[in-house]
């Protein structure tokens, strides 16, 4: 049966959002994530799927939009999918709004929930670019964010880890640990406490605990596995004309380690699923059958995201994709 979005009723606060806009929710199931946005970023995404499908490949599933204080329009997924194609044989040009931390808006976007299927997922939000700020943005907020570029690894490196929650173990307690096991990396960790000589072991941090089962093994094979995504993202990014101001990388994998193995065992059986955690099996008449899923890498946060014909690829979000897989490549052994 064909599912339809949720109205504002049917939600939920989300609490694993490691950094961005408050105001995220969720539905109960945990399997879609809602986030207000303005009629720029819905336009971004709509474009994207329409006219750029090898970077829409790396966004999160794009499920349509609701109103905040009302119901959605009344139609399934599929129906808004179909719509969409119809819609869209060009990228649309919409005037970017301007935003606080809350997003003033009555509109949100409906994404499929890229940390839903894991057993304990281990997320972490890395924030592109050099420049942070848009062409619209006010001359204040251009100041304030050349101060965080200037005072943080965005000057150097081109990004900064905005934010991980990553899992300890059963019965796990300490500082800045949650209820639930997790040890919680706030924004201040990406903008006070790593600098170009320790994000090496930000990194690390995120990938491998041993009190969670990840030992060197299973760590080096999830550095690998994001390795060839971002790689991916990297190569299609080179060969797009794109400006995307404070997009951020999503990194999600399985952080129990004995889930983990597992997943990755039954992966080696049936090659067709060691792939990033939205591929698709080839099977048709096996669509509800899901293996256990182990990592995803995605491109977000698209308030300030255009395409721009003729104007190049955007090396300010690059410089921090290339930077981001050189870690990669060396915790992963590569």
């Amino acid at each position: 049966m064909a599912r339809a979005l949720p109205s504002r009723a049917d939600l939920i606060d989300y609490n694993y959002a490691v950094a961005g806009h408050d105001g995220t929710l969720s539905d109960v199931d945990g399997e879609l994530f809602i986030k207000p946005c303005t009629a720029a970023e819905v336009a971004f995404y709509e474009s994207s799927i329409t006219s750029h499908p090898e970077f829409a490949e790396y966004m999160p599933t794009y499920m349509g939009t609701l109103t905040l204080d009302g119901s959605q329009n009344g139609k399934t997924i599929e129906e808004v999918g179909a719509d969409l194609i119809a819609k869209h044989t060009r990228p649309e040009v919409v005037v970017p709004v301007k935003t606080g931390k809350r997003i003033e808006t009555n509109l949100a976007v409906v994404l499929e929930n890229a940390a839903h299927g894991f057993v304990k997922p281990n997320i972490m939000d890395v924030k592109l670019g050099v420049r942070l700020w848009a062409d619209d943005a006010a001359e204040e907020k251009k100041i304030r964010f050349d101060k965080v570029t200037e005072e943080t690894t965005h000057k150097d490196l081109g990004f900064r880890v905005a934010g991980m929650r990553v899992w300890q173990g059963h019965g796990a307690t300490g500082l800045d640990i949650d209820e639930e096991g997790y040890k919680i990396y706030d924004k201040n960790y990406g903008r006070f406490s790593i600098h170009k000589g320790n994000v090496y072991e930000a990194f690390r941090n995120f990938i491998f605990s041993e009190s969670a089962g990840i030992d060197e093994e299973l760590g080096k094979l999830v550095a690998q596995a994001f390795l060839a995504d971002v790689t991916r993202i990297r190569q299609v990014l080179e060969n797009q004309e794109s400006r995307m101001f404070s997009a951020s990388l999503l990194f999600v994998f399985e952080g129990d380690g004995a889930a983990l193995r597992l997943a990755m065992e039954e992966a080696s059986r049936s090659p067709a699923t060691l792939v990033n955690g939205d591929g698709e099996s080839s099977e048709e008449d096996d669509e509800d059958v899901v293996g256990p899923k182990i990592y995803v890498v995605k491109v977000i946060d698209f308030a300030h995201a255009t395409w721009v014909p003729g104007q190049g690829p955007d090396e300010n979000a690059l410089h921090g994709v290339r930077s981001v897989a050189k870690i990669l490549k060396n915790l992963g052994g590569v």
